[in-house]
């Protein structure tokens, strides 16, 4: 069998900022540039390089056996302190990947990874100003108001695209754009032409390089007219039929002199206030087995209200967001917490128990670090469901957790849900 050989590579990054936008999608870049080997791990020359595999993931040793994508060496006998220096494209913005290289020879051997292991976040290709919400204020019917926007390379490479909205906002100039150097600057006008009485919002989408940044505009037109309230996700039918206990609803309000709040209430218990009001969201609603009437209202500055509602019902057996979690794949977050608390809170309520008291009763996507205690805190609460049903409690992975030390895994919460299942 031919020995595996082995090199020493030293690993570098070149690193930007976290940019935050109001949203975006997956085109976020690293640049990882590396000192290539000269020599076999028993001191004889390096002559037969073939390629270099990059290994990245958000999880803190992705190599070996994490994603990785090949680069042609661009010679098989590299010089004293000659750099390689690529770049990762498609990743998402704002994340913290850690990355490696091995080095692969023409035999098709792989060296050890690289060590020490290199760590960054992801960097944005372009950035878009102004970050929040744009009004183009009280527009006459056939009357019109312009604002500009401004497209920023933050990447250095070439970054083309175009900028897109809905009626009865348009692009007037700057789509489509080719910034090719970093600095460069692309300025896009943008038309608010009302043609009906009321209050409107709407994106302008700004999508280059397969990623896209959105921002909001608003108008309004004269008239007296009450306020207006949307559901648009998960549907924006009157019915929704889901095998989750966790439910997110999302959409639109809208008002001449405008909307000062949103709040929802589901006839089987619950309800509050959400986030945003003229685009808003309300995170993990807890569905009840059967029918849940959702219903949402939107109140404007002179009090006057409008409401809509869908019909929720939670079916079947329990579903639950990437299912089965993936080992050093699937990245722990909130909602995984929050479907489970909902899940065994209906197995507790089933058994004539309250609901848990959990630690940070509302975990926010993106926002809320998911710690040891929300681990601990679902298994004190199933045990209790299993107590109460007359059953042995679960065995657990890791039995003892502590805090600052235990990482929780995706087999820590694929128990828990095997034994939520066992229970229905």
């Amino acid at each position: 069998m031919t020995p595996r050989r082995q090199w020493l590579l030293s690993l570098g990054l070149a690193l930007g900022g976290v940019l935050l936008v109001a949203t975006v999608g997956g085109a976020g870049i690293l640049d990882v540039s590396w000192v290539a080997p000269t020599t076999n791990s028993d001191g004889s020359p390096l002559t037969d390089l073939a390629s270099y595999r990059v290994y990245y993931g958000t999880f803190s040793t992705p190599c070996p056996g994490g994603a990785f994508f090949q680069v042609p060496s661009p010679t098989p006998s590299p010089g004293p302190n000659e750099t390689v220096a690529v770049r990762l494209i498609g990743i998402s913005t704002g994340a913290l990947y850690y990355l490696s290289v091995t080095a692969v020879n023409a035999a098709g051997n792989e060296s050890a990874c690289a060590t020490p292991w290199a760590s960054a976040v992801a960097r944005f290709e372009f950035v878009v100003t102004p970050t929040g919400i744009v009004n183009f204020g009280i527009v006459g019917l056939l009357g019109f108001a312009d604002q500009t926007f401004t497209v920023q390379n933050t990447s250095g490479g070439m970054v083309s695209g175009a900028a897109s909205t809905a009626a009865p906002f348009s692009i007037v100039s700057g789509s489509p754009f080719n910034l090719g150097s970093a600095g460069a600057t692309q300025t896009i006008t943008v038309r608010f032409t009302p043609t009906l009485i009321g209050a409107i919002a709407a994106n302008v989408n700004f999508t280059a390089n397969g990623g896209t940044v959105s921002r909001i505009v608003t108008g309004a037109t004269p008239g007296i007219t009450p306020p207006t309230i949307a559901i648009n996700s998960p549907t924006a039918g009157p019915t929704y039929s889901t095998t989750s206990p966790v439910l997110t609803l999302a959409g639109i309000a809208s008002s001449l002199v405008g909307v000062t709040q949103v709040t929802w209430v589901n006839s089987r218990g619950g309800g509050g206030v959400a986030s945003g009001t003229t685009i808003w969201t309300v995170p993990a609603i807890e569905l009840q087995p059967g029918t849940n009437v959702l219903t949402i209202a939107a109140r404007d500055t002179i009090g006057s209200t409008a409401e809509t509602s869908l019909t929720a019902t939670l079916m079947g057996a329990l579903a639950f967001t990437d299912d089965p979690l993936t080992a050093q794949n699937t990245i722990i977050g909130a909602m995984h917490i929050m479907e489970l608390r909902a899940a065994i809170d209906l197995s507790r309520l089933a058994r004539g128990l309250q609901s848990f008291a959990w630690t940070d009763p509302t975990l926010a996507s993106g926002n809320t670090l998911v710690q040891a205690v929300h681990l601990s805190d679902l298994r004190t609460a199933l045990n209790q469901a299993y107590q109460a049903a007359g059953r042995t409690a679960p065995t657990y992975t890791d039995p003892t957790l502590l805090p600052g030390v235990t990482v929780i895994r995706a087999t820590h919460l694929n128990e828990i849900r095997s034994a939520v299942r066992a229970l229905q």
